[in-house]
């Protein structure tokens, strides 16, 4: 997808304003939102749009956000580095790949 945000703060903002308000962490096997204490398998939700930024003065420091919508109907985003740094499996990586 391309990057239509400047900044992960204005694509934050405009993903809580199409209803994604929950916060998702990534586990090496699966995402957990603490705020309503779930976790849910790769098979459990769906990526609908991420977006990819860079660091202006090191490549290195790059993220992307995550728009989630669960199979319950929960939708929330997910915010991670992006790069070789990554602890997920290889299913969790596969999910996320799809996109």
């Amino acid at each position: 997808m391309d990057n239509q945000y400047g900044t992960l703060s204005e694509a934050t903002n405009a993903l809580q304003k199409k209803g994604y308000e929950l916060d998702f962490t990534f586990k090496p096997e699966a995402i957990v939102c603490k705020a309503i204490n779930k976790t849910y398998e790769p098979e459990d939700f769906h990526i609908d749009e991420f977006h990819r930024f860079e660091g202006m003065s090191n490549p290195d420091d790059m993220s992307v956000v995550y728009a989630v919508t669960t199979v319950d109907g929960n939708k929330g985003m997910l915010i991670d580095a992006y790069g070789a740094y990554s602890s997920l499996s290889q299913k969790m990586i596969q999910k996320i790949r799809i996109h």
